[in-house]
């Protein structure tokens, strides 16, 4: 329970207020990153939780859920934030390792009932830059534009600041067949598409220092190097429509000092949704939560 929304105060259920609370205002949390944040301020290097995350998100699609299970992290960095990217990437390795030795009979159970791809991976994640991702999506509408396809039934848009369902499909699909692998990490998105947290390109600030995680041309993890300096905090506040007096406790944790750091969320629901090739988030959650749903 907070008393702020992470992201601006949009998307979070509201709690109705307690005449014996002192606070008159909360919500559902909708992730535990500024809290990570305030604790890598007070030198724990690397923190981590696993627990419930609550977007009140009005969407009912393969892949949304109001209450999913997440697993965040955050770390201090000391030379770069990609130190954050490798750390990650061997996780998932871990991960998608250990899931193959450990679970075959819960594979193949699962591929009995609904067939699925076998996943691919690579000891060292491919990253790609956002810009990197854009052209190889322009040269396919090209082949798709030129073999009669229309605009509208390609749905690609190499000049967007961000990806569209279809371009994260399409990328998927298009790294499995070049580089043989499911997972896949795009970093250096534009500042135009990021939140107002994250630490621009300290040598374009047209970019940032931000990535997404895939698998199978879907997102998994959204993170980035965080800005760390109160005075650049509130600039970008500002920059972004956000009241700094909104998340004034936030910003008032790194007054007194705070090493760089980095870090992202992970919804575990979709990952595993995702690495057995579901078409649908609902039969990875034993009870998923959505717009239509919150019973049993």
């Amino acid at each position: 329970v907070s008393t702020q929304s992470t992201w601006g105060n949009c998307e979070v259920f509201r709690l109705q207020p307690v005449e014996a609370y002192s606070w008159k205002e909360a919500c559902l949390a909708q992730s535990p990153q500024l809290y990570k944040q305030m604790g890598v301020g007070c030198d724990l290097d690397r923190v981590f939780e696993i627990g419930p995350v609550f977007r009140a998100e009005n969407s009912l699609t393969h892949r949304h859920l109001c209450e999913f299970v997440g697993l965040d992290l955050e770390m201090s960095i000391k030379e770069h934030y990609h130190e954050f990217l490798e750390l990650a990437g061997q996780l998932f390795n871990y991960i998608f390792t250990m899931i193959h030795k450990d679970f075959v009979q819960e594979l193949e159970a699962v591929n009995a009932q609904y067939p699925f791809e076998k996943f691919l991976w690579r000891e060292d994640p491919l990253i790609l830059t956002f810009k990197e991702s854009m052209e190889i999506l322009a040269e396919e509408k090209k082949r798709l534009l030129e073999g009669g396809a229309t605009e509208e039934e390609v749905d690609i848009w190499p000049e967007a600041n961000d990806f569209n369902t279809r371009m994260e499909k399409t990328l998927g699909r298009i790294v499995r067949e070049r580089y043989k692998t499911d997972f896949f990490i795009v970093d250096k998105y534009y500042m135009s598409a990021r939140p107002f947290y994250t630490m621009p390109d300290p040598y374009d600030p047209e970019l940032s220092n931000s990535y997404d995680f895939f698998i199978r041309g879907e997102e998994i993890m959204s993170g980035a190097q965080r800005v760390h300096d109160p005075e650049m905090l509130v600039r970008a506040c500002k920059a972004k429509g956000v009241l700094p007096e909104t998340i004034q406790g936030y910003i008032d944790c790194f007054k007194y000092g705070c090493p760089p750091h980095a870090g992202g969320g992970v919804g575990l629901d979709r990952v595993a949704m995702l690495f057995l090739g579901l078409d649908n988030i609902r039969k990875a959650s034993m009870f998923p939560r959505d717009p239509k749903r919150c019973s049993p």
